[in-house]
């Protein structure tokens, strides 16, 4: 069984950069393609960012589109999402998910992927 972890989240001020982290636990992070999904109160779950198993294609959403960067840690079985330029829209519970269904492709759809961790909040005020 796989667990996932987030870390990172916090309040920050328009134009502020935070990092959050996944730890994986039960299987390694490296084999896996991962997305940074966000939900914000009374909206859908979107897609933010994704990578594929072998970290050769990566998606963004438009809206964070050169502010976001994913990537992942072998080393520490992390993945990460690394977020600058932050505008009051980007507030919301961010959650980790993972699948280890081989896809060449970042997957989009939130039902593509198995295994979620709890979420963290991120805040930026004005």
């Amino acid at each position: 069984q796989v667990q996932l972890e987030e870390s990172g989240g916090g309040s920050v001020q328009v134009g502020g950069s935070l990092k959050l982290s996944c730890a994986a636990s039960g299987r390694t992070f490296s084999s896996a393609a991962m997305g940074w999904f966000r939900q914000a109160p009374g909206q859908e779950r979107e897609l933010v960012a994704a990578v594929s198993w072998n970290s050769g294609n990566t998606y963004y959403a438009d809206s964070v589109k050169d502010r976001f960067t994913i990537s992942r840690d072998s080393a520490k079985n992390t993945g990460n999402l690394q977020m600058d330029s932050l505008k009051p829209e980007d507030t919301a519970v961010y959650y980790c998910a993972a699948t280890y269904s081989g896809r060449s492709r970042p997957p989009r759809s939130k039902f593509e992927y198995d295994y979620w961790g709890q979420g963290t909040q991120v805040t930026v005020s004005s």
